[in-house]
């Protein structure tokens, strides 16, 4: 099994940054699929940035495509999403997920392993 929990929400103003964590615990020996989503109020949940944990394929939604970037420290067990020019629009409760088999850029119902979510607000 694998347990994920993120921090490092927050707010920002527009053109600020943040950088999420997102800790994985359990079968960490697994090749898994990190991947961030978000989830605004009444909208569907959008998948944002995700990459191997061995590394190779990387895939970022084209909304944040230059400005978000996913990386990880395998010897901390740490995912992580580095938020840069960020706008009102990034608004979101942001998750990771894990899954053993799935690809980057496949979409949520695909993974198996949730966080509980933190919190992203960006101001005007």
């Amino acid at each position: 099994q694998v347990q994920l929990m993120e921090s490092g929400g927050g707010s920002v103003q527009a053109g600020g940054s943040l950088r999420l964590s997102c800790v994985v615990s359990g079968d960490t020996y697994a090749n898994l699929c990190m991947a961030w989503f978000r989830q605004a109020p009444g909208k569907e949940r959008e998948g944002v940035a995700a990459t191997y944990r061995r590394g190779g394929s990387t895939y970022y939604a084209n909304s944040v495509a230059g400005r978000f970037t996913i990386s990880q420290d395998n010897a901390k067990n740490t995912v992580y999403l580095q938020m840069n020019s960020l706008e009102p629009e990034d608004t979101a409760m942001y998750y990771c997920a894990a899954d053993p088999t799935t690809h980057p850029g496949d979409r949520d119902y695909a993974y198996a392993y949730w966080g509980q979510g933190t919190q992203v607000t960006v101001s005007s």
